[in-house]
């Protein structure tokens, strides 16, 4: 695994904007960054990071099962016991994943690290899926780099083909908050997958969802039943909005499924540990308030159970907080993870992403920062194969 300086497209920004990907740039400062790209050999890909992740797929898998069936799982991760019906009903009844993202620390001489599982609400599915292999095709028009380069990448296809998996028959919703730019380009790119796979679709805003008093049920702006909705908007705050009691009698199913609630939470990585301890692709991580906490003495990483793009986690070591991010997390506990920094690569810390769609390993996107903290300003730098 490298870092390799490379000349940018002049054209790149054009090129963005013209494939929909408008916010490339955020706040004024470059998000997509191309000036230098991420190498892999394909062992480092197929040894180090797909099978990987697969592997932990199947143990979150397995910590699911566990966790529908004992609510001790469900208190301490402190799922609201009013959806506990709700979550367990979905596993039973075998609703299916569309996607997630694993973050992992790898620097290609060790095994790679679980960090966290974004299981619900994964963003950077486009720029991943997309904008890199386009990229990557004109790098080699180009010659920025030699012809026989790859990449690791074929979450369009899945994505088309997981669609009519599971999502054949009805109508297809897809909602979210779409005044955020970034939610907003990834509801619409997941809307043109879902069509290319033969599916009617509508798109609207989750405040635009109504409710049929008459027989029950959720419904769009033209009165229609929502039968089938992708949701780009996290479990943890459906419980808690004002539908969110409507949940459990509503006929909607739901994609990403209600038991994706609890591999999105931080409190899988203590209960990995507990399942699957030493596991070569875990870190040691415990719930705060559990006294073998202290096991990992003055240096580990905080982290809230919610938490969302590092906001409220503290990296300390030697008992002295090194870098935190604030947020509006925290309230609902903590976990404390061994610290394991990230890789430097000339001053840059990447993490990666690796992506399952429809239970499968498929491809890869990487953030980087300055910061040992990957936060929501974190630039995405492409990857090749060489």
């Amino acid at each position: 695994m490298r870092r390799i300086d490379c000349p940018e497209r002049d054209d790149w920004q054009a090129t963005a904007q013209a494939c929909g990907f408008d916010f490339h740039t955020i706040d004024g400062e470059r998000y997509w960054d191309e000036r230098a790209y991420y190498a892999f050999t394909i062992d480092e890909i197929e040894r180090g990071l797909e099978a990987p992740t697969g592997e932990i797929d199947a143990m979150c898998l397995e910590l699911a099962g566990h966790a529908v069936k004992d609510e001790r799982y469900l208190q301490r991760l402190k799922i609201p016991e009013a959806f506990w019906d709700l979550i367990a009903e979905s596993w039973r009844r075998g609703d299916r994943s569309l996607y997630g993202r694993l973050d992992l620390k790898f620097d290609g001489t060790g095994p790679a690290k679980l960090l966290e599982y974004n299981a619900d609400t994964p963003t950077s599915i486009f720029e991943a899926a997309v904008f890199q292999w386009t990229w990557l095709e004109q790098a080699i028009e180009r010659r920025i780099f030699p012809a026989r380069a790859d990449q690791f990448n074929s979450i369009h296809e899945r994505l088309i083909e997981a669609w009519k998996e599971i999502a054949a028959g009805p109508h297809l919703h897809l909602t979210g908050t779409t005044g955020n730019e970034e939610d907003a380009g990834t509801l619409a790119y997941l809307e043109d997958t879902a069509r290319q796979a033969g599916l009617a679709t509508t798109l609207l805003d989750i405040e635009d969802i109504g409710w049929r008093e008459d027989g029950g049920g959720f419904v769009d702006l033209d009165n229609r039943d929502i039968a089938l909705a992708f949701k780009l908007y996290p479990w943890e705050w459906m419980f808690h909005d004002e539908f969110g009691a409507k949940l459990a009698t509503a006929p909607t199913r739901w994609i990403e499924p209600p038991w994706k609630a609890l591999l999105s939470n931080k409190g899988i990585l203590p209960l990995l540990w507990e399942i699957f301890p030493n596991h070569p692709n875990l870190l040691p991580a415990f719930f705060e308030d559990d006294s073998r906490a202290t096991g990992l003495g003055a240096s580990y990483v905080r982290k809230p159970l919610l938490s969302r793009e590092g906001a409220n986690v503290t990296l300390v070591s030697g008992g002295i907080p090194l870098d935190t991010q604030e947020g509006p997390y925290g309230a609902e506990g903590f976990i404390r993870q061994a610290l394991s920094p990230l890789p430097n690569f000339s001053g840059f810390y990447p993490v990666i992403g690796s992506w399952l769609v429809n239970q499968v390993p498929c491809g890869l996107s990487i953030r980087e920062d300055e910061n040992p903290i990957t936060g929501n300003g974190s630039r995405f730098l492409p990857h090749a194969i060489l």
